[in-house]
């Protein structure tokens, strides 16, 4: 069932985005090389436990064991923190990160170059980007979900990437996840309409190579079925009567 939020309902998940926000934009900062992704996760919980109210959002969440989700090269999404995963130079690091706050839940995500990393990885991270702001771009009053998915496919395709399939974004609020699934492809016009109060996670997942994903055996870690480098940025934004507003804006 899709929830939609009232005006003050939307200003919470904005206090506690401010939170989010503030996590993401340190842990970018934090990121180097002979770190392990341990150590990212316990900077990222103390930071947020510092925040009267704030709680790690992914801590327990179905089991997962982490505050973040760290995803290194072909990881796509949902990597466990780990002591023996060490950063090299070189390396991409997709963070993701939620929040609970007073009842309510945000969620973004960034990639992160460790030291030099080749032109073709820079290009990969800034047409993820990219296709973030497009889809953001397209979430407003009178539009249809698969406006979303179709500005963040056009951006990725005409780069030469892969937008990932098997993943899609979600409704966030009072639970983690509601309702309605944010493909990350689509056709314009189609698919649910968008009306102020809605709350969405969206979140670009981009390959260099296929869109084909496999799960690893620790049942959370999902890779390219290539091999090739993967990138994931997100941003929870609220569908407002004059358009949208980005609730984990730094």
């Amino acid at each position: 069932m899709i929830q939609l939020k009232s005006i003050r309902e939307i200003e919470l998940m904005a206090e506690g985005g401010k939170i989010l926000a503030a996590t993401v934009q340190m842990l970018r900062g934090e990121v180097r090389t002979g770190m392990s992704t341990q150590d990212l996760d316990a900077i990222a919980e103390k930071f947020i436990r510092g925040h009267a109210g704030a709680t790690p959002a992914f801590k327990g969440l179905y089991g997962f064991p982490g505050t973040l989700c760290t995803s290194i090269n072909q990881e796509i999404v949902h990597g466990i923190p780990s002591r023996k995963r060490v950063l090299k130079d070189g390396d991409i690091i997709s963070i993701d990160v939620g929040v609970g706050y007073r009842g309510y839940f945000t969620d973004s995500a960034t990639t992160v170059a460790v030291g030099e990393v080749d032109e073709e990885t820079v290009r990969l991270l800034d047409t993820t980007e990219r296709a973030l702001a497009a889809g953001i771009a397209a979430a407003v009053p009178g539009n249809h979900l698969g406006d979303i998915g179709a500005a963040v496919q056009r951006v990725v395709e005409a780069a030469g990437f892969s937008v990932v399939r098997d993943l899609v974004g979600h409704g966030i609020g009072v639970a983690f996840h509601e309702e309605p699934q944010v493909p990350n492809y689509g056709k314009p016009k189609r698919g649910l309409k968008l009306v102020p109060g809605l709350t969405l996670a969206i979140e670009p997942m981009v390959n260099v190579g296929g869109p084909q994903t496999r799960t690893l055996a620790d049942k959370w870690t999902i890779v390219t079925v290539d091999g090739s480098r993967s990138a994931h940025f997100e941003h929870t934004v609220a569908i407002t009567q004059s358009g949208n507003r980005v609730l984990t804006a730094a």
